[in-house]
């Protein structure tokens, strides 16, 4: 089992909703996140004072899939979150030793 991690921003956060569910994952978690990477932020003007904005607001979504759709999923993610502009975001996968739904006690990908 694999854990996909993405950041994106968040007006993206319905398209890759819709991909994810397309390519057959059925369980997301979603964070609201603040941050930057290369974008570094940016300055807005606020009655009359300028200020740096350095957190971006972003979303995180956490998905755990079998190892089979992990290559499925990350290319719907980056499809459906690209813009092509700097800040779309981040993927990060890591390896997921065990997973348990509570409220059965089912172990492994029966509990995913």
């Amino acid at each position: 089992m694999k854990k996909i991690e993405a950041i994106i921003k968040p007006f993206k956060l319905d398209e890759v909703k819709e991909a994810l569910h397309e390519v057959g994952l059925q369980g997301i978690t979603v964070v609201e996140a603040k941050g930057f990477g290369r974008q570094k932020g940016h300055t807005e003007l606020y009655r009359g004072a300028e200020y740096v904005v350095d957190f971006l607001p972003k979303v995180k979504i956490e998905v755990v899939c079998q190892d089979g759709l992990v290559d499925r999923a990350i290319e719907a993610i980056m499809n459906a979150a690209r813009t092509g502009r700097i800040g779309d975001g981040k993927i990060f996968v890591t390896t997921v030793e065990e997973a348990i739904r509570i409220r059965t006690g089912e172990r492994g990908e029966e509990a995913i």
